[in-house]
């Protein structure tokens, strides 16, 4: 199929992203190639992106269906905010709003356009005839799922879509989900009548995210113990009924707790509200039943609590999927008791049903033995989903209270010595990071020539912090009773260090599931810097009227409080940051990072951030350097564009690109560069077209405006669009 843009050049410039995860980049491959595909994917694993690159690829609309307008708007919202053109039709909507969305397909103006499968395929067809008229590229089922009976989440809706197909043989489908076992994901592929398809499976591994299940008996103080110690994070607790909602909303607010219920028996414009402000940071904590879940796609959710059972592993995994979406450390914390049980039970009888019956009391039956196994949950989960796992995964509770003592001797006394080397003046992390050989600034440089220095290197991180914890617990160390502890030597350490006593500690569990890495950052963060971007990002979020993750996630201004990026240029090297978005909001971020680093004498990290690379088949993009500095001299000199591309043997098109570099940083006057008359009218094209790319809009303006104009206008209206 013909494309506009390349895979990665979309990724790069719209998404802000390095490169792809898993298996995104084949998917999007085999789309292209106009076949049809069906992706299982776990939630915040990236679904998303495997219809929005494409799309954004080939000429014409691609159609989404999703099953929930929260959904919608919350996707439709995010593309909009990286300069994606994209819109939605729901019932929401007035009839002119509706009518105008209309126009713009038959003009070709959106990429993407979200709808419910009831109006794609209702209205005896109506809907679907009239996309036979306009060019669509491809469409995509979002929680698919919901078509099929064996699912856990069925929805009769979804069925009407099985005539796709019939009416569109030739456009490429996708139909993605992130719970469906086996049976589902047939029937997935029956219901849709798909073909020339491929099935893409992903692992289910979600590593950043704990899971604990605790027992429920009197479980109130538990939880209320747990979310002070979370004070400062968002979380979901999900509960069985409407009233058990409103009653633990209530208790945790007279604890002093910022949460609110959710579920069907509010008014619609209360679940709104309150949804609302869940996004926005506004409520830290959602108390709800599970109609609240499906279309949060809120990145820094950091805790998910279930106060009940769950019915089946497949909402248990997809509730509990709703934490880390940033990929950063989150917690799945489950209440379990046998009342639980027997309610459910009764629940899972559908009348005159008995085989949909059966199918509901094993799911059940299946979530009890998760929450009884003494094995690894991790590894249970994933083989419920047909995947392999050790049987250790080191960050569930039945592998982190399974002790096994090991003989440690060698370890202990390489801690040990290095407690002593450093004359027992500094803290755990700074013992482990002589031991691993650092190279941070951090370390001293009279330290590195310690013979303690580097001969850990041979153990991760974690693993040595570890170990320093067991000998701090059983008193070959302690702790310094000061405001920064540090590790002291005690009588039992002259045993391990001068008379060969042996130490025997508990093994540290080896994480050694799935391929896909763990986020986290190697380098310390600025928490100070990082705290202000987040408040910086909640205004900016409530002035545009959408929620805070949307602008960015916590990853990326964790990200920016780790590198410290001082230049505009730096921010192409932050995930996260798009070319939209580096216009649209790179001023305000840098600023804060720029001031804060000022104010602390701190110099930027981003050369230790592996830089974003756009694959492209010309010369890599130069970046703000001495030759645009040259440029921008020469032409402040009095010579042409022309001259100076004549006098550096370069095109006069790469002379506009390092010009308005320095339009763009507000160091150069456009109004000296392009006249008002074609400003405005390339001001309006950009509104009518976005700013993706420049042909699109060089074909849509008069042929008198030159790509150097419209490089120069885009660059001016980075800066005064803010």
């Amino acid at each position: 199929m013909r494309t506009l843009h390349t895979p990665h050049q979309v990724l790069a410039t719209v998404f802000g992203y390095a490169e792809f995860r898993h298996n995104q980049e084949e998917i999007i491959t085999h789309l292209l190639s106009g076949k049809d595909a069906v992706v299982l994917m776990p939630t915040g694993g990236g679904k998303s992106l495997c219809y929005q690159v494409p799309a954004l690829c080939l000429p014409g609309v691609t159609i989404v269906v999703s099953p929930l307008i929260a959904l919608m708007k919350d996707q439709v919202d995010a593309l909009v905010l990286s300069g994606v053109r994209a819109a939605f039709l729901n019932s929401t909507q007035s009839g002119s709003e509706q009518s105008f969305i209309m126009q713009q397909l038959r003009r070709n103006e959106l990429k993407l356009l979200y709808v419910a499968p009831e109006r794609l395929v209702g209205e005896d067809m109506q809907f679907l005839r009239f996309l036979q008229e306009i060019p669509v590229s491809l469409f995509a089922i979002d929680e698919a799922h919901c078509i099929s009976q064996w699912g856990h989440d069925f929805r009769p809706e979804y069925r009407v879509l099985s005539q796709l197909k019939e009416v569109f043989p030739a456009i490429p489908l996708i139909a993605l989900t992130a719970t469906a076992d086996s049976l589902t994901k047939n029937d997935i592929i029956q219901q849709l009548h798909l073909a020339q398809y491929r099935v893409f499976e992903n692992s289910f591994n979600r590593p950043n995210i704990y899971y604990y299940v605790k027992p429920k008996r009197n479980y109130y103080n538990a939880l209320a113990e747990y979310l002070e110690e979370h004070k400062d994070d968002s979380g979901i607790i999900y509960c069985l009924s409407r009233a058990a909602t409103e009653k633990l909303a209530e208790d945790l607010r007279a604890d002093g707790f910022e949460a609110a219920a959710y579920h069907a028996g509010l008014d619609k414009a209360v679940r709104d509200e309150r949804q609302d402000k869940f996004l926005k940071d506004d409520i830290r904590i959602m108390v709800a039943t599970i109609a609240f879940g499906m279309g949060i796609n809120k990145s820094n959710v950091r805790f998910v609590v279930h106060a009940d059972l769950p019915k089946n592993i497949e909402g248990y995994y997809q509730e509990t999927g709703r934490a880390g979406r940033d990929g950063l450390h989150s917690e799945a914390v489950l209440f379990f008791g046998a009342g639980d049980v027997m309610k459910l039970k009764g629940f899972a009888q559908v009348e005159n049903n008995p085989e949909q019956t059966k199918i509901l009391l094993r799911k059940l039956d299946q979530m009890v033995q998760f929450c009884e196994t003494k094995n690894c949950r991790r590894k249970y989960l994933l083989n419920y989903f047909g995947e392999d796992s050790p049987d250790y995964c080191g960050s569930c509770d039945t592998c982190l209270n399974k002790p096994e003592l090991q003989d440690s001797t060698i370890i202990a006394q390489k801690i040990l010595s290095a407690v002593y080397r450093l004359k027992q003046g500094f803290g755990m992390r700074y013992v482990v990071d002589i031991l691993k050989g650092s190279n941070s600034e951090k370390i001293r440089e009279n330290h590195k020539l310690l013979s303690v220095y580097g001969i850990g290197k041979d153990k991760p991180k974690e693993e040595w912090l570890h170990y320093a914890k067991e000998l701090v617990q059983y008193g070959y160390l302690k702790l310094s009773a000061t405001e920064y502890p540090v590790l002291q030597l005690t009588e039992k350490s002259d045993a391990v260090l001068f008379k060969e006593e042996k130490v025997y500690l508990t093994a540290p569990i080896q994480v050694s599931i799935a391929k896909e890495p763990v986020i986290y950052q190697e380098l310390s963060y600025e928490k100070e810097l990082f705290e202000e971007l987040k408040k910086l990002r909640n205004r900016v979020a409530h002035e545009e009227n959408v929620p805070a993750y949307l602008i960015f996630s916590d990853s990326t201004l964790l990200d920016l409080a780790t590198y410290l990026p001082l230049s505009q240029d730096d921010l192409s090297g932050i995930s996260g940051f798009g070319a939209f978005k580096i216009e649209k909001y790179g001023r305000q971020f840098l600023e804060l990072v720029q001031d804060y680093c000022g104010e602390h004498a701190l110099g930027s990290k981003i050369g230790l951030q592996q830089p974003k690379k756009i694959r492209r088949a010309g010369p890599p993009r130069e970046r703000a350097t001495d030759t645009k500095r040259q440029s921008y001299d020469m032409y402040r000199s009095g010579k042409t564009i022309y001259e100076i591309a004549t006098e550096r043997q370069l095109s006069s098109a790469t002379i506009e690109t390092h010009l308005s570099y320095f339009v763009s940083t507000g160091e150069l006057d456009i109004n000296g560069i392009v006249p008002a008359n074609k400003q405005e009218l390339i001001q309006q094209a950009v509104t009518r077209y976005g700013r993706l790319s420049i042909k699109l809009l060089k074909d849509n303006l008069p042929e008198e405006i030159s790509y150097g104009d419209i490089k120069m206008t885009i660059a001016y209206l980075a800066i005064n669009m803010l």
